[in-house]
């Protein structure tokens, strides 16, 4: 469910790129106009703003939005200008370095997606940036995290409800065995059977997650865990990143820009639920106390009206 503000009625993209023109002129920059466009238009709309800018103007927007922001409100503000397919392979570009947060990040673009959406992705990342995203991968991961992540995002997993409840017990049992099953069973089976062995195994045995945590290297099990907690609940998932972004010192904005930019059109209203009811505050008031300026009044304009918080 998108949380847009999309105002009644909408000037024409002609008058957004002129508007945006204006905004651009003089000495400084006036961000607050950027904002109340950008930020109040869906993907289609910004589509076509930047249609009629580029046509108009001898500078593309992009690149004039590039010179004329700055910092994590220029990242963000770049992000929304991209085409919704093309947002997460750009975020996971940047994220395919080898430190332990920013493959957090790509662990959690990659484990977050459908098996149809990787293949889209597969697809956008190789003309975007004219390698293979499996290169990237190979080159900035190590051991059973680079496993997981090249067989989750070249395996075909069925994507429908219906279910194996042998195969059911037979994987539950496998993984309470301690055999060397994750990467299997993680990669290969669709959503609806791990959510299935989930709950198998913690009727049996107690939390999957507890199993996971179990002598697992970092990145590895961030993965393994980011997949199982997805097909749980994807909302409550997302809105555990965002915690994690703004908890204790400094903010990981890259977390934070990437799940507010790219859910806005698609869940980002049930995620604000899910953050409400499970830490007790709503995501608005925590994004406004975690981060300032500009870059904070685009991601609460994202965010939508707090009324529906």
């Amino acid at each position: 469910m998108s949380t847009l503000a999309i105002p009644a009625k909408v000037p024409s993209p002609r008058d957004d790129a002129r508007s945006l023109h204006d905004a651009f002129k003089g000495l400084r920059c006036d961000n607050s106009a950027v904002i109340s466009i950008l930020a109040h238009r869906n993907s289609a709309q910004i589509e076509r703003i930047q249609e009629s800018y580029d046509n108009k103007y001898p500078e593309e927007l992009r690149k004039r939005v590039s010179s004329e922001l700055h910092g994590h409100f220029k990242k963000a503000v770049l992000l929304w200008l991209r085409e919704p397919m093309v947002r997460n392979a750009n975020i996971l570009k940047h994220a395919l370095r080898d430190t332990v947060q920013n493959l957090k990040v790509a662990s959690d673009v990659i484990c977050s997606s459908t098996p149809s959406q990787l293949r889209k992705l597969k697809q956008v990342y190789q003309s975007s940036y004219g390698a293979p995203v499996e290169q990237d991968i190979e080159n900035a991961t190590h051991g059973d995290h680079k496993k997981l992540l090249l067989a989750y995002i070249n395996t075909t997993r069925y994507e429908g409800p219906e279910i194996d409840e042998t195969q059911i017990l037979n994987d539950a049992n496998a993984i309470k065995r301690g055999e060397n099953v994750f990467i299997q069973i993680f990669s290969e089976r669709s959503a609806a059977h791990l959510f299935a062995v989930n709950n198998v195994y913690s009727g049996m045995y107690g939390p999957l997650e507890k199993a996971i945590k179990k002598d697992r290297s970092e990145n590895f099990g961030y993965a393994l865990l980011a997949i199982l907690r997805f097909v749980e609940n994807p909302a409550k998932y997302f809105a555990r990143v965002l915690r994690k972004a703004m908890k204790g010192l400094g903010t990981h904005d890259s977390s934070l820009i990437w799940v507010i930019v790219t859910r806005a059109e698609i869940d980002l209203q049930y995620i604000k639920e899910e953050y409400k009811r499970k830490y007790g505050k709503s995501l608005s008031s925590a994004v406004s106390s975690e981060i300032s300026g500009h870059y904070r009044s685009f991601l609460l304009a994202l965010l939508g009206p707090k009324r529906i918080d």
